[in-house]
């Protein structure tokens, strides 16, 4: 629980007081330390915790160890330390399992690493003994279908199904997706009427998809449409939802529509981001609503949230844009701070 919300200090102060307290160590108390401090970015001490483990009679590593610091290691993606401790778990005679697998498949796929993704997957069906699941399916379907390769994604899922694995919600949000971004509106309409008939209820992410492919198109009747759709089926609208309202109504014109989308803030315990508002920043400014775009920032200190590199950059933009060079120079100083915040902040312990 400790290395969930990534307080790695008080896991390994908890550790200590089990040992003093002669409470039972074993691999699962060491494998949490080790979750703890891979989830926060300190690579180190958790590839030294794991030589420790190797050393320490009954707490051995297993393959939920190493499941745990790939999928760690994948998220920063330092692809190469990944295959050191592919290659640690095969000395080590430690067989991948289904989780190994599609943690790996769903990471080179999100990295468009389609050969190293399709080489994963060949081992998995290769070796026999992991079979794929609808986890793989969808992975697989997302990297294909997020890149624009619609026709390789629908070879896919025919595989797929053929080998009696069956869709779910999450597939079906998948398609919806990709069909979206790939402008394919009669695709999309047969997924979700195919949805329809076999009674699949739709999620919060599925009315993401639809509100957003809607909006993308310019059709503000059908989002809007959906958008109170959602509402009466009592799903509460993410921060998601809002980016794809103020995204559509800042590419249409429609100043007077975000007006409407803040009020609805206002009224709402919707938990907003950094995307959000730079979602915000990024529709003011096309609008040449300067004023607007201005007093995000004021908003955004109210909310707590600190303006990224992103913000400053679309502000700048939109400045010059506009004609207001001097407005966008006084940017300039505060986009490179804040790049480099980002930068110390995002850099993982290895050595």
């Amino acid at each position: 629980m400790l290395g969930k919300c990534k307080q790695p200090e008080k896991a390994h102060a908890l550790f200590l007081a089990m040992i003093d307290e002669s409470c039972v160590v074993n691999h699962e108390t060491y494998t949490a330390l080790l979750s703890a401090y891979s989830r926060s970015g300190l690579f180190d001490k958790a590839l030294s915790l794991l030589e420790k483990m190797k050393n320490t009679p009954d707490c051995q590593p297993d393959v939920h160890t190493y499941s745990i610091l790939i999928k760690s290691c994948l998220q920063v993606v330092a692809f190469d330390k990944v295959q050191v401790l592919l290659s640690d778990m095969a000395k080590q005679g430690i067989e991948p399992n289904t989780v190994t697998y599609n943690t790996l498949i769903d990471a080179y796929g999100k990295a468009k690493k389609f050969a190293e993704m399709e080489s994963t997957l060949f081992e998995m069906l290769r070796e026999g003994k992991c079979e794929p699941d609808v986890w793989t399916m969808n992975s697989v379907l997302r990297a294909f279908g997020s890149s624009g390769q619609i026709e390789t994604m629908e070879k896919c899922y025919e595989k797929f199904q053929s080998a009696g694995i069956e869709p779910n919600i999450k597939t079906f949000n998948v398609l919806l997706d990709s069909y979206g971004k790939a402008e394919q509106y009669e695709k999309m309409s047969a997924v979700m009427e195919y949805m329809q008939k076999y009674h699949f209820s739709w999620t919060i992410v599925t009315y993401n998809v639809v509100i957003d492919a809607f909006g993308r198109a310019g059709d503000l009747k059908q989002m809007e449409y959906l958008f109170r759709l959602m509402r009466s089926e009592r799903l509460k609208p993410s921060c998601v939802t809002l980016c794809s309202l103020v995204r559509a109504y800042g590419r249409a014109g429609k100043a007077e529509k975000i007006g409407n989308v803040l009020r609805f803030i206002e009224n709402s315990d919707v938990m907003l981001d950094i995307v959000f508002f730079n979602c915000l920043v990024d529709a003011y400014g096309r609008l040449g609503c300067f004023a607007e775009m201005k007093g995000i920032l004021e908003m955004m200190e109210k909310k707590g949230c600190k303006p990224d590199k992103i913000t400053y950059r679309t502000m700048i933009k939109a400045y010059k844009i506009g004609g207001m060079i001097s407005a966008a120079k006084e940017l300039q100083p505060l986009m490179r701070m804040a790049e480099e915040t980002r930068l110390e902040m995002g850099k993982p312990d290895f050595r």
